[in-house]
């Protein structure tokens, strides 16, 4: 982390301002075909591996909601953020080790990627100790029960990644809120398929939780789908900030 972010150059900004107009017009326009309000949809804008200029140019073009995959790179770039007086909304949305939670609950508004009872009870501990306002927290969902990927499982009874025992285990933990559900789609599904499904489950959900009515779903490329099976937030990385940069 360094002293002082340097601000994003004035060719970036209107790279940026260029991405968020066309995401926008996707946005409205797939809640048009879909007949739901646009304000019913927040865009996500996922800035791993970009630096805090960008995130500090997408808060002057008025995003508010950003997101980050690892806590490494999060940590520092929400304390350089911060120290130039911005304050976005922080997204946690990739996968979360319990050793991390600690770190994350620091600078994190919302965690998406809870998929066990041991991480919920993680969370919930770091919550207690780092926090004094409940963390939104969404359980992430395996569209396909796969239990060799990431994700609560649907329709199980199993004590640690049935998708009921994770969300009673977030709603049972004082300084977490259960929010929602999130998923992403598997890979070899075609979306529609894949958010059907994800639509199915969190129907399903909403019976037992009704408060839970966040639905984290789909991304630069299957957002339009994704919206029109009732997504109330997409995660837009390259069509907003472009080709991502290589990780190292």
């Amino acid at each position: 982390m360094t002293d002082r972010t340097t601000p994003a150059r004035p060719d970036r900004r209107a790279e940026l301002a260029a991405g968020l107009a066309r995401v926008r017009a996707r946005i409205a326009e797939a809640c048009a075909a879909a007949g739901r309000d646009r304000a019913e949809v927040t865009m996500i804008a996922v800035t791993k591996t970009y630096p805090a200029g960008d995130v500090l140019a997408l808060a002057g073009l008025g995003v508010v909601d950003v997101g980050e995959n690892r806590d490494q790179e999060a940590s520092g770039k929400a304390a350089e953020v911060a120290a130039a007086g911005v304050r976005p909304r922080w997204h946690f949305i990739g996968q979360l080790q319990r050793n991390k939670c600690r770190s994350v609950v620091r600078y994190a508004d919302v965690v998406h990627s809870v998929d066990s009872v041991r991480l919920a009870d993680a969370l919930g501990a770091a919550a207690s100790r780092e926090r004094d306002q409940p963390l939104e927290t969404l359980v992430q969902v395996s569209i396909d029960g796969d239990p060799g990927r990431g994700g609560a499982l649907p329709d199980s009874a199993d004590p640690d990644r049935g998708l009921h025992r994770v969300a009673e285990a977030v709603a049972g933990a004082g300084p977490l809120r259960l929010a929602g559900l999130m998923a992403v789609a598997p890979l070899g599904w075609e979306p529609r398929r894949a958010f059907a499904r994800l639509a199915e489950v969190a129907e399903e959900f909403r019976t037992v939780h009704p408060g839970a009515t966040a639905l984290s779903a789909g991304m630069s490329g299957d957002l339009e789908v994704a919206i029109t099976y009732g997504a109330t937030h997409v995660r837009v990385g390259s069509a907003l900030l472009g080709m991502r940069p290589t990780l190292r």
